[in-house]
């Protein structure tokens, strides 16, 4: 069964860090770019940030460059998510999700995206 599972939301207090994990089971993600995508309540999805299939290119949301790291161990077949510098805006459910596609420029709302993870809360507060 093909899946991708997020791991490491939580609390944290603004400013603070915490590190996305998002491993895959069922397939390898060496032909797959990585995307990571947030939900705030009563928000539209949106795109954070991409990583292509070898980590080659990534592209960031604008709200989050500078303070968010993607990057991936194909050996372990995870994709990672650092995040530092958090702020209260942050505070979503965060997926990750794969696709046989290049990043582009900018993340994408990820209508393009095969397979997602079931999300992990993040909640930015203090």
């Amino acid at each position: 069964q093909l899946q991708l599972v997020e791991s490491g939301g939580g609390l944290v207090q603004p400013g603070g860090s915490l590190r996305l994990s998002c491993a895959a089971s069922g397939f390898t993600l060496d032909y797959y770019a990585i995307g990571w995508f947030r939900q705030a309540p009563g928000k539209e999805r949106e795109g954070v940030s991409c990583i292509s299939s070898m980590g080659g290119k990534t592209n960031y949301a604008d709200s989050v460059r500078g303070r968010f790291t993607i990057s991936r161990d194909n050996a372990k077949n995870t994709v990672y998510l650092q995040m530092n510098s958090l702020k209260a805006e942050d505070t979503a459910v965060y997926y990750c999700a794969a696709a046989p596609i290049h990043c582009g420029a900018t993340p994408s709302q990820g209508y393009e995206y095969d397979y997602w993870g079931q999300g992990t809360q993040v909640t930015v507060s203090s």
